[in-house]
Parts: structure tokens; C-alpha cells; sequence
């Protein structure tokens, strides 16, 4: 074997490149980084989307899920009906206030709390949906990327290029005619 298949072989041979490996110490590969990151971001998406996944929910729960649902319309509804009693009957309104009155401090420290704690797990369990239905939309993203690289893959195909010579566009953009299907137009016409 002579000096140049030496020294091909040398830095080729084995199916090895030592061009590329050496070239890959102060570089890094790109298609390979590409597929590092493409595997570290689906993994993460499926560990998000099992960690939001959704069970199904039981009689009781579901039952617990409508008692919760009634508190912020019932103190939204009551504060319009006071309104109504005020401008309604003024003097029954005046004497429902005084009884309120007479509520000591501590209470209505606790009612303030009892009501912030009441919005603020809403407002948590809300946001978690929302972070669990987030979740899941970008779980399908990959595959709506997919669809949508298909769709554009079924389009027409431009025509061919005819180097701007309109007669030779004319005619590659034009349909030649079928005898066939002429024939089966007539027959259907008649």
C-alpha cells in the first residue's frame, strides 16, 4: 500500500473520520445537539403532562366541586339584595345594619379570614387547571407541527419553472384534455 493510502486510511480507515472527531473536540456536532434538545424538551413535556394529568373524579367529588361553586355567586348575589332592601325598605334595612353593628372585632377578623382562604385555594385549584390544560396543549404541539408540515405537503406544486417564457407558462398551467372524461360527462348529461 502506498503513502497516500497510508495516510488516507490513517485518517479515514475503520469507517472512523478523524477530521470530523478532532473538528468535534472544540465544536459541537450540531445535528447531534439538535437531537439532544429535541429529546430533552420532549421529556420534560411528557414529565409536565404526567404530572398534570388528569383523573377521574367520583360522585362525592364532583358533588364537593358544585358546594364550592356556590359561595362567590351567593355573596355577589347577597351584596345586590342589600342594595335592593336599602332602596326598598330603608327603616328594615337600617335596623338589619345595627344587629351587624353589634358584631365584635374578632369576628369579623375571622370572616376575613375564612373569605381569603375560601378565594385563595379557588385561585390556586384555577391556576393548576390552567397549568394542567396548558400542559396538554403543548404536549399535542409536536404533533399539530406534524399536521400542519403534512398539510403544506399536500398542496399544489408550483409549476415548473419555464425561465419566464409566458406561452410555455400558459401551457404547463393549463389542463390538456381527457377524452374520458369528456365521455363521461356527455354520458351523465344525458
Amino acid at each position: 500500500m502506498g503513502l497516500i493510502g497510508k495516510l488516507l486510511s490513517l485518517l479515514f480507515g475503520d469507517g472512523r473520520n478523524a477530521i470530523v472527531e478532532t473538528a468535534e473536540v472544540f465544536r459541537e456536532n450540531a445535528e447531534a445537539g439538535a437531537d439532544r434538545a429535541l429529546q430533552a424538551q420532549e421529556r420534560a413535556l411528557a414529565q409536565m403532562a404526567a404530572e398534570f394529568a388528569r383523573t377521574q373524579k367520583g360522585g362525592f367529588d364532583r358533588l364537593m366541586d358544585g358546594i364550592n361553586r356556590i359561595p362567590r355567586p351567593a355573596l355577589a348575589l347577597g351584596t345586590l339584595g342589600l342594595f335592593l332592601a336599602a332602596m326598598i325598605d330603608p327603616i328594615w334595612f337600617a335596623a338589619r345594619m345595627q344587629g351587624i353593628a353589634l358584631v365584635p372585632e374578632p369576628l369579623w377578623w375571622l370572616l376575613g379570614v375564612i373569605v381569603s382562604f375560601y378565594f385563595g385555594a379557588r385561585h390556586q385549584l384555577k391556576s393548576q387547571d390552567f397549568q394542567r390544560d396548558l400542559a396538554a396543549t403543548m404536549a399535542r404541539a409536536p404533533q399539530v407541527m406534524s399536521n400542519i408540515a403534512a398539510l403544506r405537503h399536500m398542496k399544489d406544486p408550483t409549476p415548473a419553472d419555464t425561465g419566464g417564457d409566458a406561452a410555455l407558462t400558459l401551457a404547463a398551467s393549463t389542463s390538456d384534455a381527457n377524452p374520458a372524461l369528456e365521455a363521461w360527462r356527455q354520458a351523465r348529461r344525458s
